[in-house]
């Protein structure tokens, strides 16, 4: 029964939205056009369907009404079925929409040859003789595969996750009997450092990707892998470092020591044995992305070449097979789900209803010094995300729209403050229990209550905030541009 209801729910929001009066300046296909996407970001927040699901409905429906295409806010203009569906189907032909899958595939050569499990085990053997210790070992290891694996569910949920989750227990720490020992210092830590991660690389989050496609659909220039890195730079050392000693300051474990973690993980290094050929061979084609996805500019190819590359070359290695490629159903699932919303989101501005907003946003805050009005709206995407369940459907709802506000105040670098935008998508996962795609896994065990997870993410989400403004707004200003 709760299924159908959240899947009427889309349906009848779009429809109430559809028969209000159409605001004055805009034509009725452009209101049909927003009334449907805005159906499919509420359809993104429930999931009555699957993601993807939702995604290629909204499409499917604009061009049965062929709205979305490039003129069709002009009512004048006939629209052919050909091009409502070339339009409907551009989505999957862009080349971020299938760095995003590649990336997938890369992850899953990580889990398949077992070298990020290794990486984890080996760390918390290194590290792990204490809880702080051990805090900093999970935030290492999410850190060494961030760059390379860009859905933080897949890298935190599920590489990280069922080693995390084995230690607790070994120290007598279960989420009915003593959480706070040593497991829900754990489990936040975990959760921290990867918001975190996801924010420091362009490849460590799958909607950052998603975003700078949409703001090149928006008119802004693209920013490079290693110019998004160096945008971060300083907030990102900062939380990096601070976020496990923050951990134990803000929710500290009971117990300071836990030398069994360590002598586990030795345990099972032991009995996986010496590092295998696979294992070399997903270690070297590791830095070979890094290094093209870091100087991509200087050798004049793009992320995306590397990443198919990547992919290609751990199936012909047999690291994956072609069947893990045909059966990864996340990676076929994000493709699905991302080609799709990169059309939609689109097409906001393709029937002039991003142009509309911009006028009466760019009215009200050119009131205000191009400094402070920049600040402010970024300070506003951080805080609404608090009504999203997923940082894509923040991304569609409110990017573009946000990116075009901007553009009519005078002073703003538009291109900066997108970036701002954007680097802010990885940290603001960390408020909600439903903020980011590995949320509702770490919420899930039962090791942090819900009163202490909210609390906790107020507390980290403002120091996060205040972090990243404090230091990469003057650092990218006068410091970084010269990389971006």
């Amino acid at each position: 029964m709760v299924k159908y209801i959240k899947l009427f729910i889309p349906v009848l929001v779009a429809m109430i939205i559809f028969i209000l009066p159409t605001p004055e300046g805009l034509s009725q296909n452009t209101w049909l056009y927003f009334s449907i996407f805005i159906g499919v970001v509420v359809g993104l927040i429930l999931e009555p369907i699957p993601a993807a699901l939702v995604g290629l409905v909204g499409v499917g429906i604009c061009i049965w009404f062929k709205i979305g295409p490039a003129g069709s806010g002009d009512v004048t203009k006939v629209i052919k079925s050909s091009e409502a569906v070339s339009w409907g189907l551009a989505g999957f032909s862009n080349s971020t929409v299938w760095l995003i899958f590649a990336a997938f595939m890369i992850g899953l050569g990580y889990q398949k040859s077992g070298l990020g499990r290794r990486m984890a085990l080996i760390l918390i053997k290194l590290l792990g003789k204490t809880t702080l210790g051990l805090g900093y070992a999970i935030a290492i290891a999410d850190g060494i595969l961030a760059p390379f694996i860009p859905s933080n569910s897949a890298r935190s949920g599920g590489t990280l996750y069922p080693i995390v989750s084995s230690i607790p227990p070994m120290v007598g720490s279960y989420p009915d009997k003593e959480p706070r020992k040593i497991g829900g210092y754990l489990i936040w830590v975990s959760l921290a450092a990867t918001c975190v991660t996801s924010s420091m690389f362009f490849t460590g989050l799958a909607p950052n990707l998603l975003a700078m496609e949409t703001a090149t659909k928006s008119g802004v220039e693209a920013i490079s892998w290693f110019g998004w890195f160096m945008a971060f730079l300083p907030a990102g050392i900062v939380l990096f470092i601070a976020t496990p000693y923050l951990t134990y300051i803000f929710y500290p474990p009971t117990s300071k020591g836990s030398k069994e973690a360590s002598i586990w993980a030795g345990e099972e290094l032991k009995k996986i044995g010496s590092i295998t050929s696979k294992e070399w061979s997903m270690i070297g084609l590791a830095f070979f992305a890094l290094i093209f996805w870091i100087f991509g500019d200087f050798f004049n190819v793009n992320a995306t070449t590397v990443a198919l590359s990547v992919m290609i070359a751990m199936v012909l290695l047999n690291i994956i097979t072609w069947d893990d490629v045909l059966t990864n159903k996340a990676a076929w699932g994000v493709l699905a789900w991302f080609g799709s919303l990169v059309t939609l989101a689109g097409g906001l501005k393709n029937v002039g209803f991003l142009n509309f907003i911009a006028d009466i946003g760019g009215k009200y805050l050119s009131t205000f010094g191009a400094m402070e009005a920049m600040i402010g709206l970024v300070v506003l995407f951080y805080l609404l995300h608090y009504f999203f369940a997923s940082t894509t459907a923040h991304v569609t709802a409110l990017l573009a729209l946000f990116i075009t506000v901007a553009g009519t105040i005078q002073g703003i670098d538009i291109r900066q403050f997108t970036l701002f935008l954007m680097l802010s998508l990885g940290i603001m996962g960390i408020i909600t229990p439903y903020g980011t795609g590995p949320s509702p896994v770490w919420f899930g065990s039962g090791y942090v209550s819900g009163k202490d997870f909210w609390k906790l993410g107020f507390i980290f989400g403002i120091i996060y905030l205040v972090v990243f403004l404090v230091l990469c707004i003057p650092w990218v200003q006068f410091v970084a541009y010269r990389w971006l």
